[in-house]
């Protein structure tokens, strides 16, 4: 049985739900083979809906299935909003338009964009707002937020096998003071972006191909007798590298790392165990800096749906060394650079893709 509290918070519910009881293991790898490639391909980014009512016990349904597929070795801390009514919907579209009509546009008098708007999100039938929370150290604070944008992008997913289109929505103008008062953000906590959620008559045709991950790939150490080769590991990135990010940017690329390169510093003593160290190229524009780092993060979570249905495991890491620039050097990795994630492939059994840190899903309904 689902253990659900209740806090009452203004005119606000605030239901946090347990998922270890429901969702068990065998469970959750039952659900595991609904996402394929397929799937992370298709999927496409949906703005115009049709108008038709979203079920509330959908969402919540689909949003505790995207938590349940996010597998972390501690439990993340994040939140979300959900905006169902019309009512609250137009008090949302009057937050995200503040920074419109205080701006040019507004003393200009050209406030067709801000009826636009105001419109456009008032009559989208759910809207999600995920935020993660604050944190005391810069890892733990990525930790958060790598799990975030990963339980969003499972939930697109997931809403895509349902029919329901979406829109990952993180636009500058929207972000305001009153927007985050409207949200309660606070202090520390980090706004991932709003998911507009619907049910759509059309698939829009894709802008263009992605890079193959063969172009934008480096082994370190000996190739290839391992367990996870590296033509496997190209082929489920060929798949994950349709992840969600603005204007199709691609802003990361991949070293393989094999052999003694590898043991000191990830302190391994399996000579089976291969890495994968997921790399981002940080703009200078702080808003696109988020905005990549949070597509790779959904690239990392394509890889690691699909890497269950593979005979070897695949372990998400954020460690600590990653934040030293000189450690990151020694793997290639240049100054306007970053690593997201170190992935663990192979190795012992010990390390399988089971959920040993279910994640809890906290939801405000409005």
């Amino acid at each position: 049985m689902q253990k659900v509290e209740t806090f009452s918070c203004f005119d606000k519910d605030i239901i946090l739900m347990d998922m270890q009881n429901e969702f068990t293991n065998q469970h959750l790898l039952e659900e595991w083979h609904l996402i394929h490639s397929k799937t992370i391909r298709e999927r496409r980014s949906i703005r115009k809906f049709n108008g038709t009512p979203i079920k509330k016990d959908l969402v919540v349904s689909l949003l505790h299935k995207a938590a349940s597929l996010y597998v972390a070795e501690e439990k993340p801390k994040w939140r979300c909003i959900y905006y169902g009514t019309y009512e609250s919907r137009q008090k949302l579209a009057e937050s995200m338009t503040v920074k419109l009509k205080e701006g040019k546009l507004g003393k200009l008098g050209l406030n067709k964009m801000v009826d636009f708007l105001t419109k456009k999100v008032a009559d989208t039938p759910a809207h999600l707002i995920f935020i993660a929370e604050s944190a005391i150290t810069q890892r733990q604070s990525d930790e958060n937020y790598a799990a975030v944008c990963s339980i969003m992008q499972n939930f697109q997913l997931l809403g895509w096998e349902h029919g329901l289109g979406m829109l990952w929505y993180t636009e500058q103008i929207i972000q305001s003071k009153s927007f985050f008062k409207e949200i309660g953000l606070r202090e520390g906590e980090r706004f991932a972006g709003i998911l507009n959620i619907g049910y759509f008559e059309k698939t829009p045709r894709t802008r263009k191909r992605r890079t193959p991950a063969e172009q934008k790939w480096t082994v370190i150490g000996g190739d290839d007798h391992h367990r996870v080769t590296s033509q496997s590991v190209l082929e489920l990135l060929n798949d994950a590298v349709w992840a969600p990010n603005d204007g199709l940017r691609e802003p990361w690329r991949f070293i393989y790392v094999t052999g003694n390169e590898a043991s000191s510093i990830l302190r391994t003593s399996s000579r089976d165990t291969t890495f994968l160290f997921v790399v981002a190229k940080e703009e200078a524009d702080l808003h696109k800096q988020e905005e990549d780092y949070a597509a790779i993060c959904c690239l990392v979570q394509n890889f690691l749906l699909l890497a269950n249905s593979k005979p070897w495991h695949a372990r998400r890491m954020i460690p600590e060394w990653i934040y030293d620039q000189e450690q990151s050097k020694r793997f290639g990795v240049r100054p306007e650079e970053r690593i997201v994630a170190v992935l663990e492939l192979g190795g012992d059994d010990q390390h399988s893709n089971s959920v040993s840190t279910p994640s809890m899903v906290n939801i405000t309904h409005l």
